[in-house]
């Protein structure tokens, strides 16, 4: 993408701003993200991923103009409740997007389903969120969909005995589960499962009981931000010398954090489904056009779930032509598959959660910077729970 094109999208983002949210021709898409506060890192990603899709594609689809509106949750759920009222009362939304915790989701809910208006989540990743309402979608992923592949790839690998530790809530008990099912059911051991507080975690205490527990490696699940803190107490309860190999969703070692975390990330082991460094055409344009629009910010998977957050908007758009209408809208988009940056993905018709590769990465330098270097994957991963109820 030419520096001019980039430019002219930029205006057009600008002018979509100011068009009136009830003009026919213009379709308002309320962005509820935390862009203050313990998840800002969350609201900042999202946002400059959904503003470089409309920069990059343009902001006319099927006869309309998108105009997207940004609101500051601040990762309260009763602000969020309350933003997503006002955008479709206030500001006429015909679609909400965001939600970076799984409370937040949950509250929007339902709202989305008594106006009739589509709740695109593209960060919250507990798994249970698509059944709280008819109209939401996913194009993030789910904490199962990342700890299944985790656990096969360790039993693959000769780690047979886990300490697991997750943040207490929603995502993180999804993360609990998961791993552990797999694993003791393909003959691992979980030696204890410890979990933390969202707010405010010290992690020390915790990583104390693992030291006593001596396992051969630690499963972590963390949100977003925190994972710096973590991998840094590690290290200094000598856990890495211990022996202690330190696993995890891809969440701890966030695109966005690594430079952050420094070189104790070196060698941690994920699984995830996204990577900045991930090897396509698409996701080498996408990261050029990204890092060239943010000042040289890196992209996460925060940003690329919005982008196809966005995606998803403009194709399901193109099928209805132009409509706007919630059932219309939520309904092309059930079975809908495009290229992402991160590599094909659908939605699954059935749950309106995505489906995608999950990807084995191990952190190392790439000219001299730090990346989730891909090294195995698992193609078309549905998320596990929602197929385990089928």
């Amino acid at each position: 993408m030419t520096l001019n094109r980039l430019r002219a999208g930029l205006a057009m983002v600008a002018f979509c701003a100011a068009a009136p949210a009830w003009a026919d021709d213009v379709v308002t898409v309320g962005l509820i993200v935390p862009m203050t506060g313990p998840s800002a890192s969350t609201g900042k990603q999202e946002q400059a991923g959904a503003n470089l899709y409309i920069q990059m594609h343009g902001a006319a689809v099927a006869g309309k103009t998108i105009a997207l509106v940004v609101k500051d949750d601040t990762g309260a759920p009763d602000v969020t409740k309350r933003l997503a009222q006002e955008l479709i009362t206030n500001d006429n939304a015909k679609a909400l997007m965001g939600f970076g915790l799984t409370p937040l989701a949950l509250a929007v809910a339902p709202i989305a389903t008594e106006a009739k208006v589509p709740e695109i989540v593209t960060a919250a990743a507990t798994a249970m969120i698509t059944e709280k309402s008819p109209y939401i979608v996913r194009t993030s992923f789910t904490l199962p969909q990342a700890a299944v592949p985790m656990a096969e790839w360790c039993l693959k690998n000769n780690i047979h005995k886990v300490v697991t530790l997750v943040t207490d809530y929603g995502p993180g008990g999804d993360a609990e589960k998961w791993f552990s099912d797999v694993f003791v059911k393909g003959g691992g051991t979980i030696v204890e499962k410890i979990r933390v507080p969202l707010k405010n975690p010290d992690f020390a205490p915790f990583l104390q009981r693992v030291n006593d527990d001596a396992p051969e490696a630690l499963f972590v699940f963390v949100p977003s931000g925190q994972g710096a803190a973590l991998m840094k107490q590690f290290n200094e309860r000598g856990l890495d010398k211990a022996g202690v190999r330190l696993i995890a969703t891809g969440d701890v070692t966030d695109d966005d954090q690594l430079a952050d975390i420094g070189d104790s990330a070196i060698g941690v082991v994920t699984t995830h489904h996204y990577s900045a460094a991930h090897d396509s055409p698409e996701n080498k344009a996408f990261v050029e056009a990204f890092e060239k629009a943010n000042g040289g910010m890196r992209p996460n998977f925060m940003a690329v779930a919005a982008y196809d957050g966005m995606a998803l908007l403009y194709q399901a758009l193109e099928k209805t032509k132009g409509s706007t209408d919630g059932d219309a809208l939520i309904g092309a988009m059930k079975g809908m598959s495009w290229m992402s940056p991160r590599g094909p993905v659908s939605i699954d018709p059935d749950t309106r959660d995505i489906v995608q590769t999950i990807y084995v990465r191990k952190v190392a330098k790439v000219g001299g910077a730090l990346f989730n270097v891909e090294f195995a994957s698992t193609p078309a991963v549905k998320d596990p729970y929602k197929a385990s109820k089928n």
